[in-house]
């Protein structure tokens, strides 16, 4: 018999211990089972798990244990992202090695992990901060220096003074260090970087078989990757033998290019300058606006201002000579460089040739005639072209079609496709990351270190002040080596990689942890890969999950995987919050996972995260709501308690009573109904807290019916299976309660070995209605679905509609207001 009270912290340790000694969820590669990859984006180990980790884990927990239930052959890894400047920065602040702060706040966080109930396959645990995992960072970083893909380079970089290192475009959010939120700078530096834009292309086409990523995070990426078709043009100088080529995406506004516009780091500045009356002039104002950053991408923002070198070029379409300038809305960093003004066709140019009293020609309309009044702004849609010699009259589209034939057929012009997105520049000047496995020899210049002389380990004994450098460029017992090409003096590389590095190909490795020849084993991941869930924040759209995907390419084309991409399906869940804003400790809105569990159990928290909101939507914490899924697994515990004696092996003299057939069949009709709502709640949708809803109004439908039929051995008989069901459709949410219920009510196997319910379609049809659906209030559409559908799915449902989609369009969806079983009117 079950103890009375409900002692969640004992049953927690009970098959915390039970799953440990069992290797409960441990995978092992099996060709005749199908298999299912369920992989959440590895923690860096801060010291404690946050609520986003709570959630995130909970998510891929519940999705792992349903599918185990199902059948499959499921990997469910965990590691840890282990290097990073946090470490570092904790060593100069606390005197603390990074190695050894980092494995302190591992053995405290994986010791929660295990307490939520997770479950990892922890004999696959990595960390990347092992010289068995960095090997292979080193590794493939010297595959992709022998095929081309990684190169040095002196380059403009993003310097954060505070962190004291370089940042990769994709760190540089708003000028600001992605971090520690510090102003970047621009700064003259060596860098190793990887050719990310050899993949370019492949990058933005791989898009079109990711049809269950979120469409966000999609556009997030192509907008990063920033695919651009036009024509490159020359345009002569006049005074000199020299042209300046510009990109243009609307070559058909040429005729209407009235100058000019060079970035102040364009290459021919200088030159243009030199003989100019006014040079120093010039010269001060270019370094004044030498302020462009690498990863700035939005030219135009601010106060635009130019200057006039002074020097002419030729229109090569009109043969008209037109001043040119320099700008600093004009970025080195996109196109080439220099631009072709438009005014009359592009606000930037528009409002810099007002401010300057330069030209403004009209050479495309709506109607293809010319406009009768002067522009009050820029006209920049398509239309037809006009004051453009033997190309008016034609279409936008027409008419850059044959003028980019034309310059090419000249001999000053051609087509071209421009992306925005820049090689990864991966050189940090910190400690804690992996040493990039590189040699300079004065003799024999770069060498890469020797695959059997891998790892290049960190040092252990350095010296940890802050302030400029890294700490390796002081350890001369790891800087003075020997060239094992020529065997003369030589000096390693100090720069270490960029950790994004690591976590860019860490799903394969969990394939073959233990795996000492090769990153890992071509044959596991042929069984294991693709991911099948991937599970992460949307915050990693153009950071790690466009690295991961350009590794998989590379990956590919080395021979080891003939995976193209990774993750089919991606699950960008929403963050969790209190009062409104994101928990953090300057806010003092930090809720600690720890008090809950001691407070509230492990269940609770699990079923709270879960059901608070869908795993998509960001959700405010309540301390109010885990005091409600609190109670909840209490009336459970006590229900079954009471009515542990439906599952004892007794006379059955006592249930000789008259059923009571309508109740009966409302039981019966109800589990048949929530087997079928919480698996495809799961296994469709992700619908994970309408799941958990489903299961509550089951349980009340339960405790309804007992006392109708209870008395009866055929109702005794409904009430055992549909308590045993409701055990089995909760466990994958709450498993300590729920395997400590199945134990002690007679189950040998515990529900982890168990077969997920099934259900019977016909007794599981709901009765439907007829919703109908309005845009603005204007009846539009319908579509029937089941009586009592809840509002997130009658959105999705309506939304889903083709006549809907055609009549809404781009339009932003302002509110949705929905009338249960009614109609759904859609507001933009």
């Amino acid at each position: 018999m079950m103890k009375e009270d409900y002692n969640f912290s004992k049953i927690e340790q009970k098959w915390q211990k039970i799953w440990e000694e069992k290797g409960a969820f441990r995978s092992i590669e099996d060709p005749q089972k199908k298999k299912f990859y369920c992989l959440e984006m590895f923690p860096y180990p801060s010291g404690r798990i946050h609520m986003g980790h709570v959630r995130n884990y909970s998510i891929g927990d519940v999705i792992s244990r349903f599918k185990m239930m199902k059948g499959y052959n499921v990997l469910h890894p965990i590691g840890w992202d282990a290097l990073g400047m946090p470490a570092e920065n904790a060593a100069i602040q606390r005197g603390i090695h990074p190695q050894k702060w980092t494995s302190d706040n591992i053995f405290h966080m994986k010791r929660q992990l295990k307490r939520m109930g997770y479950s990892y396959d922890w004999s696959r645990e990595i960390n990347t901060s092992h010289p068995d995992y960095y090997k292979w960072n080193q590794w493939i970083f010297l595959k992709l220096y022998e095929q081309g893909l990684a190169y040095r380079k002196k380059s403009k970089v993003n310097w954060c003074p505070r962190c004291q290192t370089v940042l990769a475009n994709e760190q540089v959010i708003g000028e600001k260090c992605w971090r520690c939120d510090c102003q970047v700078i621009p700064k003259e530096m060596e860098q190793w970087f990887l050719k990310i834009t050899h993949y370019a292309e492949e990058l933005l086409s791989g898009h079109e078989g990711m049809k269950n990523w979120p469409e966000h995070v999609l556009t997030m990426q192509r907008n990063w990757i920033g695919k651009s078709t036009g024509a490159e043009i020359e345009f002569p100088m006049k005074e000199s033998s020299r042209s300046i080529k510009v990109f243009t995406t609307r070559v058909d506004t040429i005729y209407g290019a009235t100058f000019l516009l060079l970035s102040p780091e364009h290459p021919l500045t200088g030159e243009l300058i030199k003989d100019s009356s006014e040079k120093e002039k010039l010269k001060q104002w270019m370094e004044q606006n030498r302020k462009a950053y690498p990863g700035d991408f939005t030219p135009g923002e601010g106060e635009k201002e130019g200057i006039d070198t002074g020097e002419r070029a030729l229109n090569p379409f009109t043969g008209e000579t037109i001043p040119i300038w320099v700008s600093n809305y004009v970025l080195m960093e996109y196109g080439t460089g220099a631009v072709m003004a438009v005014p009359a066709h592009d606000q930037r140019d528009f409002e810099f040739a007002q401010k300057y009293s330069l030209p403004i020609r009209a050479v495309v309309s709506p109607d293809g005639k010319p406009p009768s009044s002067k522009l009050q702004q820029a006209y920049e849609d398509y239309g037809v072209v006009v004051d453009s010699g033997p190309f008016s009259g034609q279409t936008s589209k027409e008419a850059m079609e044959k003028m980019a034939r034309y310059a090419q057929e000249k001999g000053w012009g051609e087509k071209k496709v421009l992306y925005r997105l820049r090689d990864w520049g991966i050189s940090r000047q910190r400690y804690w990351g992996t040493p990039i496995p590189v040699i300079y020899c004065e003799k024999c210049g770069i060498v890469g270190v020797p695959y059997e002389d891998l790892p290049v380990r960190l040092p252990y004994d350095v010296e940890f002040k802050g302030g400029e450098g890294s700490p390796l460029d002081k350890a001369e017992s790891f800087i003075h080596t020997t060239c094992p090409r020529c065997g003369g003096e030589a000096r390693r590389e100090t720069d270490t990689m960029d950790t994004f590095f690591d976590s860019s190909w860490y799903y394969f490795r969990y394939c073959s942890p233990k795996e000492n020849k090769l990153p890992f084993r071509p044959e596991d991941v042929s069984y294991w890969l693709p991911v099948d869930l991937y599970i992460g924040g949307v915050e990693h759209a153009i950071l790690h999950l466009i690295y991961a995907r350009f590794f998989c390419k590379v990956l590919r084309d080395l021979g080891l995987t003939e995976m193209d991409e990774p993750f089919p399906h991606l699950l960008a869940q929403g963050m969790v919050t209190k009062d409104g804003q994101a928990m953090s400790k300057s806010k003092g809105n930090v809720v600690d996972p720890d008090d809950m569990l001691k407070k509230y159990g492990t269940d609770a928290l699990r079923l709270f995260i879960l059901f608070a909101a869908p795993p998509q939507k960001e959700f405010d914490w309540n301390e109010k709501g885990i005091e409600g899924t609190h109670r909840f697994l209490h009336r459970i515990w006590t229900f079954f308690q009471q009515n542990m004696g439906l599952f004892q092996d007794e006379s059955r003299e006592s249930f000789q009573g008259v059923l009571d057939e309508s109740s009966y069949k409302r039981l019966e009709t109800r589990m048949h109904q929530t087997v079928k709502k919480v698996t495809e709640d799961i296994e469709q949708r992700y619908h994970l807290n309408t799941a958990i809803s489903s299961l509550m109004e089951y349980f009340n439908q339960i405790k309804k019916e007992k006392d109708r039929l209870d008395q009866n051995e055929k109702g005794v008989q409904l009430l055992k299976e549909a308590m045993e069901k409701l055990l089995m459709l909760l466990s994958p949410f709450a498993p300590f309660i729920c395997e400590e219920i199945w134990e002690s009510s007679g189950h040998p196997q515990p529900l982890i070995e168990t077969p997920w319910p099934s259900f019977d379609p016909e007794m599981a049809k709901e009765e439907t209605v007829t919703i109908v659906v309005q845009v603005n209030g204007k009846l539009r559409d319908r579509f029937e679905a089941p009586r009592g559908l809840e509002e997130e799915q009658a959105r999705e449902k309506a939304l889903e509609l083709d006549k809907i989609q055609s009549l809404v369009g781009n339009k932003s969806v302002k509110k949705v207001i929905y009338v249960p079983n009614k109609l759904v009117n859609i507001v933009t």
